[in-house]
């Protein structure tokens, strides 16, 4: 368990009794702490972490202020899915006519959709529980955290030495400086899933996968649906795939304003009023809700990062690839918060690293592994390694692409979704990254990157037998593509044709 004990030096502000503003009763000094390792944050990486540290048999001390879970658990990744899976029962009811199955248009009960999506979130908490980690060891402190000095984390109720301390406190949402924005009650993803009713017309701010997610489940649970979007939609993904993802929302209603700004914000009768600028002038869009989805930004406030000597910047903490502070070699940050991505599968990474560098001094870096992206809109949109365009960026004419499209996948064709396609990024004949655009481009990707993450070559992706039929048929037909010359061109015609004359 984690040591507790007894100095004779107390700061000044940490007296045994401390006046509070009313005059009311004092409260109790803190107890002091040592741990082997300090997290301040109860998201994806920060428990990874502590889990992690302790049952390697390490003190550890989590820190958290708000839900067990973090954002993903709470506010994010589950309840997004869970409101994507309700959606897409909706959008199968009115697709249905066209395989032979009348079921006519559907009605949605936005109060039985919040239940499925709060038995998402009921059905996993305990995972991140605190009882389960205080199983583990973990001393959990249901508080706000600070640093007192470089190795030292404080509360309400304790304050802990600490040998190493990781920062894990996550992000939340950007609010864009629109004029006016402060006057509307918009919305982020913390509030929109507990909304008490359905939107009749919700404007959306931003098309990157947040808001692209959003604008397409709202779409088919009945709302009407307009995204604006300063640059291109899914602007980090690739190009031609981010657009064939667009052109699937609009054919199902939704408005997508791209090279649009917010350039002012207003109510009107009741109506939130985006003043949206583009091309071909100012048009003003009218809606009952608005969801800002324009990026996210680090949360680093009320750390007291000054005092525990960690620089930071808008992107959050400064660290190196290693995920170490760059200024105090006794913190880490993870997740988030390091300014190295913003996704749940690459908080856990770093929680590896943390433990692999930390406790087993091997060298696992935050770039060791290519890391995947997916916006899980229909169809998905999935990328690892370099886009196209990243890898031509980065490499110039010796960039190598070879693709194979889903309207020639047979269990695509069977199903009827046969937008999309998988591509593939070489340089000098080894993969650099890959791009998929279709239905279950997410689960098919990770092939992929399984290849690339163990330094396999592009033929171990044609040398396996791919069950028939399947979607995930078009990586080795497109890692076969890459070598058609070469199998089948002349060079092979005249070699055949000599052994057979052998035989």
């Amino acid at each position: 368990m984690t040591e507790e004990y007894t100095t004779d030096t107390t700061p000044p502000d940490l007296a045994d009794e401390t006046s509070v503003p009313d005059g009311s009763a004092s409260r109790q000094q803190p107890r002091m702490m040592k741990a082997d390792l300090v997290v301040i944050g109860a998201g994806s990486a920060g428990l990874s972490a502590a889990a992690g540290a302790a049952m390697l048999g390490l003190d550890v001390v989590l820190f958290e202020k708000g839900e067990m879970g973090g954002d993903c658990l709470n506010t994010g990744c589950v309840p997004s899915k869970a409101l994507l899976t309700a959606a897409k029962y909706a959008a199968a009811a009115r697709e249905s006519e066209a395989y032979g199955v009348t079921s006519g248009e559907p009605k949605t009960n936005w109060t039985k959709v919040q239940a499925h999506i709060r038995k998402a979130i009921d059905t996993i908490a305990p995972v991140d529980s605190q009882e389960r980690f205080e199983g583990l060891g973990v001393t959990v402190i249901r508080e706000h955290a600070h640093f007192t000095n470089p190795r030292t984390v404080a509360s309400d109720s304790v304050i802990v030495s600490a040998k190493r301390v990781a920062i894990a406190t996550g992000s939340k949402a950007a609010i864009p400086p629109v004029p006016g924005i402060e006057t509307v009650d918009y919305l982020t993803n913390e509030t929109i899933f507990d909304l008490p009713e359905l939107p009749d017309h919700l404007v959306i701010l931003g098309a990157g996968p947040i808001g692209m997610e959003m604008a397409q489940a709202f779409r088919r649970l009945g709302s009407n649906v307009t995204v604006i979007e300063m640059g291109r939609a899914l602007a980090r993904s690739d190009e031609s795939h981010a657009a064939i993802a667009a052109r699937a929302l609009k054919q199902e209603g939704v408005t997508l304003l791209d090279h649009h700004k917010a350039a002012g914000i207003s109510t009107e009768g009741g109506l939130i009023c985006v003043e949206a600028e583009g091309p071909d002038g100012t048009q003003t869009v009218r809606g009952t809700h608005l969801l800002v989805a324009a990026g996210r930004t680090p949360l680093t406030d009320g750390l007291a990062l000054d005092a525990g000597e960690v620089d930071h910047d808008q992107y959050g903490i400064k660290v190196s690839d290693k995920l170490r502070s760059i200024s105090n070699k006794h913190v880490w940050a993870l997740g988030d918060v390091a300014g190295k991505g913003q996704f749940t599968h690459l908080a856990g990474w770093h929680a590896s690293v943390l433990v692999r560098r930390a406790f087993f001094k091997q060298g696992s870096t935050s770039s060791s592994l290519p890391l995947p992206s997916v916006t899980y809109t229909s169809p998905e949109v999935a990328q690892v390694g370099l886009t196209e365009q990243e890898a031509r960026d980065k490499h110039g004419e010796k960039v190598q692409v070879t693709r194979f499209g889903f309207d020639e996948n047979d269990r695509a064709i069977a199903e009827g979704k046969t937008d999309g396609e998988c591509k593939l990024i070489l340089h000098k004949g080894k993969l650099v990254g890959a791009s998929i655009v279709g239905e279950g481009a997410g689960d098919i990707i990770q092939l992929v990157g399984y290849a690339m993450s163990n330094g396999m070559k592009l033929t171990s992706l044609t040398n396996f037998i791919s069950p028939y039929p399947t979607r995930t048929e078009v990586v080795k037909r497109a890692a076969s593509a890459h070598f058609s010359d070469a199998v089948f061109g002349k060079p092979a015609k005249m070699l055949v044709s000599l052994l057979q004359r052998i035989l």
